[in-house]
């Protein structure tokens, strides 16, 4: 294979090059192969659907064209494009100055803001690689990101990062954004001579993004994105989501920016689109609220369990949402109680989007499509979708296998793991997702759950994905989730951890099965525990953390008296357990 860095300028090959795409090596060795065929890159290219710039030369032509207006808005106030672009050359300057530059991997731990976002485009003016991850994780995160991806720089808000980090030989510089500077680290916020970047930093087919996802993996997932596939197919997904180009676009965004869905911000919103990014440092429902209000958001971006929770709040006397387009959720799959309780308060449907760091996308934009009827139309410009039975073939309308995707908005692997691109890339460059599903006769995309995620009773399989999808109808329940718990007899049994809906009464398990039938489920599928929380836990993507709901369930049944039963429904069940008994302070 040809090395990028060696062989391509301007985005287009030199030279002959083989069926794969070219590999692209950092100046600490960490290599990063395109598994897609360079091939199709070059057809997406020659139809217009990847750029050929890089994101930071696709910001500076925003920041020139219009300097005045709204880039973003936090709680420290707005700034605009001008004063964002002179705050990334003087932190592109720092960057430079600890010794960083172009082929660096950069690491960046960080709360939602205007330095979050500043950073980011520094990183791609120096012609670097950005690796964001979300607060919350704990050090260890920290410790194997760095060391797997290589990094030769970090900017973290925790002190116990820079602590953590101390000992990573290849780390050449460490900054922070606390007032107090930990020994090691050397401040964000210091004043220096502004960077003076290359025409283009970095080639458009170039690595620029790193997405992490926990996935079901021991360690963060880190998988890489090129330029074009954020500018390009990324960017074109949360086009069609905007709306026409004349249009404003106002995006709230709830999660983390450092979140593979938080990834429609910095290089999309600002560096493509050129839209005002309105963020929160940490989410919170009431607030989010004002700041929709105060800054006029014509989008909300975020996990259900975030929109539910806006939804959920009564409404100010002043109330004034005119602004806002769309609420836009992801993630996780939307129950239909938390799509109708948004259509009631906000009087807008919820656009779901289907997709992952890993590189699939699918949403439900398009106009007329029928509201919780599927995951969308596949959109070629973003990423074609296709369904493999298990003996590898290409599966008919209506019959299940599992999501696979290519398309423009394909990464180029996984990062340090080739076991994992050996796992979820085929030959030919498409990403295995891992999820069931089926497209239909009209073309649209049914999932139906992860493969992997299946409770296993006494032999059976069940999948929590289904199970959730019809308690997620329920009125009287505003989240829920259905994890394992160990059981001696069959291995594991099917829990539900519930919160009520606003003003309704805690669920007994017995009425909840009772719904479950009634809506066609089959009984061996009902849940055999239920508890009710009034929170579920979340991770520090704001998306329910299923190990902490099923860690919790696990305590809390297996402190619980249990009576004999031979199935679900029958006596060994637990019909409700109060969440101010058994309550976790992790939740």
């Amino acid at each position: 294979m040809e090395r990028l860095d060696a062989t391509v300028r301007g985005g287009r090959p030199a030279g002959p090059s083989t069926a794969a795409g070219p590999v692209w090596r950092s100046r600490d060795g960490l290599e990063l192969p395109d598994r897609v065929p360079l091939a199709d890159r070059l057809v997406w290219q020659a139809r217009g659907l990847c750029p050929e710039e890089d994101l930071f030369t696709l910001f500076r032509e925003r920041a020139l064209v219009r300097p005045d207006q709204d880039a973003v808005v936090d709680a420290e106030g707005t700034v605009s494009y001008a004063g964002l672009y002179a705050d990334v050359l003087r932190i592109a300057g720092l960057f430079a100055d600890a010794g960083l530059g172009p082929r660096d991997v950069i690491a960046l731990r960080m709360p939602n803001g205007r330095r979050a976002v500043a950073a980011e485009l520094a990183v791609y003016a120096l012609g670097a690689v950005a690796l964001p991850y979300p607060l919350g994780g704990g050090v260890r995160d920290t410790l194997s990101l760095l060391e797997r991806s290589r990094a030769a720089g970090a900017v973290f808000a925790e002190a116990a990062d820079v602590r953590a980090s101390a000992g990573l030989r290849r780390l050449r510089a460490v900054f922070t954004t606390a007032a107090e500077v930990p020994p090691g680290a050397r401040s964000l916020d210091a004043p220096g001579p502004p960077y003076a970047p290359a025409a283009r930093p970095a080639p458009a087919r170039a690595p620029a993004r790193v997405l992490v996802s926990s996935g079901s993996e021991a360690d963060p997932k880190m998988v890489a994105y090129s330029h074009q596939a954020m500018a390009g197919g990324r960017a074109a997904y949360v086009r069609a989501l905007a709306g026409p180009p004349t249009a404003p676009f106002r995006p709230l965004v709830l999660v983390p920016l450092a979140s593979s869905f938080g990834s429609l911000g910095v290089p999309v919103t600002l560096a493509v689109l050129g839209g005002t990014l309105l963020v929160q440092e940490r989410f919170d429902a009431a607030g989010a609220l004002r700041a929709a209000v105060r800054h006029k958001a014509t989008h909300l971006f975020g996990v259900p369990t975030m929109l539910r929770r806006l939804a959920d709040l009564p409404a100010a006397p002043d109330e004034d949402l005119s602004s806002l387009r769309s609420l836009v959720s992801s993630g996780a799959e939307l129950p239909a109680s938390t799509a109708a309780a948004c259509r009631a308060r906000f009087g807008l449907p919820v656009i779901t989007v289907y997709g992952s760091s890993d590189g699939v996308n699918c949403h439900t934009a398009a106009p007329g499509h029928p509201a919780g009827d599927s995951a969308g139309t596949p959109d070629p410009a973003v990423a074609a979708l296709r369904i493999v039975r298990p003996d590898g073939g290409e599966a008919a309308a209506g019959e299940h296998g599992e999501i696979l995707a290519k398309g423009p908005m394909t990464p180029l692997c996984y990062v340090g793991a080739p076991d994992l691109d050996a796992r979820y890339r085929t030959a030919g460059g498409w990403v295995r997702t891992g999820d069931l599903g089926l497209l239909d006769e009209a073309g649209r995309l049914h999932v139906l759950g992860r493969i992997k995620n299946v409770v296993i009773r006494g032999g059976l399989t069940l999948s929590p994905a289904e199970v959730e999808r019809e308690l997620g109808a329920h009125p009287g329940v505003a989240e829920a989730v259905c994890v394992p718990v160990p059981d001696e007899e069959f291995g594991e049994r099917l829990c539900a951890c519930v919160r009520p809906a606003p003003g309704a009464p805690a669920p007994a398990l017995a009425a909840l099965t009772a719904f479950l039938g009634a809506r066609g489920l089959e009984r061996r599928k009902f849940p055999e525990y239920l508890v009710v929380l009034d929170r579920l836990p979340t991770g520090p993507t704001g998306k329910v953390c299923r190990r902490s709901a099923a860690a919790h369930a696990a305590r809390v049944l297996g402190a619980a008296p249990r009576s004999g039963g031979d199935g679900p429904g029958k006596d060994r069940r637990l019909d409700h357990i109060s969440d101010n008994t058994h309550r976790s302070s992790s939740l």
